[in-house]
Order: structure tokens, then C-alpha cells, then sequence
């Protein structure tokens, strides 16, 4: 594994990451489009880490830390590299950058039927909290609400 390189992404990357998700992640997210990951970056340039392997995309995970949360999504490896640390390998860099920026712990965002993920989640010693559930509401469009929310 001598031959990975963990990097921030930069804009340039942008496109190639997009594509890369279509292959290597399971499911789709509303912010999986070239403005959604431009704000991710520019927010916070550190967030979107890849692992390349002789110049190749080989893997992505997001690192996002709000100040209170860290918070993991988009971990991919690409079919091709699978099995070969590659995940791990992004886990603990996002690990490492979530410890240098205060983080105490981190959640990870993964699909209910993505049970190979769940196995991969439990060897990086992360573990299911069925205690929790997601609750989403999309913003802005059609579906947000229709008025001011009133305090």
C-alpha cells in the first residue's frame, strides 16, 4: 500500500470525483452535483479527502467536522481497489483530521441495505447505533415548506 497518497481534493478534482461516485458509491444523495460539491470544498477545503494509486482515483470519503460533529459520508473505493486498505486508509486520515480539529467522535452516514459497508464500518471499529434514526427534510424547491418558520 506503499504506492496510496491521501490528498485534499482541490476544484479541479470536482468532475472526476463526481464520476467516480457513479462507479465506486452506493446510492445517490441530493448534493451529488458539481454545485453541492464546489460549496463542500470551498467551505472547507479539507473536507473531501481522496486516495489515489499510481495517479488513479482509488477512493474518497468526506470528512466533515461542524465544530461539534464529525461527520463521515461518501466513503467509495472503486471496485478495483477493494480489499486492499484503501478504505481504511481514509478512515484514518479523516480520523487524524477530525482529532487535530478537536473532534471527540465520529458518525458515519451509511445505508441500511449496504451491508458490505456495514461490514467494512465494523472492522474500522465503528458500530450501529439503533438508537438513532435519520430524519431529513430537503431545503429550498418544491418540497420545503412554504412560509417563514415561525419561533
Amino acid at each position: 500500500m506503499n504506492d496510496l497518497r491521501i490528498r485534499a481534493a482541490r476544484p479541479a478534482d470536482l468532475d472526476a470525483v463526481l464520476a467516480f461516485w457513479k462507479i465506486a458509491a452506493e446510492g445517490t444523495s441530493i448534493s451529488d452535483d458539481r454545485d453541492g460539491v464546489e460549496r463542500l470544498v470551498a467551505r472547507d477545503p479539507e473536507a473531501l479527502l481522496l486516495a489515489e494509486r499510481n495517479g488513479e482515483l482509488a477512493g474518497t470519503v468526506i470528512a466533515g467536522f461542524d465544530g461539534w460533529r464529525c461527520h463521515l459520508y461518501r466513503l467509495a473505493v472503486h471496485p478495483d481497489h477493494r480489499r486492499q486498505g484503501v478504505g481504511g486508509a481514509l478512515l484514518a486520515a479523516a480520523e487524524e483530521r477530525f482529532v487535530r480539529l478537536g473532534g471527540r467522535r465520529g458518525d458515519a452516514m451509511v445505508l441500511d441495505r449496504n451491508t458490505s459497508a456495514h461490514h467494512a464500518w465494523r472492522a474500522a471499529g465503528y458500530t450501529r447505533e439503533s438508537h438513532w434514526s435519520s430524519w431529513i427534510k430537503p431545503l429550498g424547491g418544491e418540497s420545503s415548506a412554504s412560509g417563514p418558520l415561525e419561533v
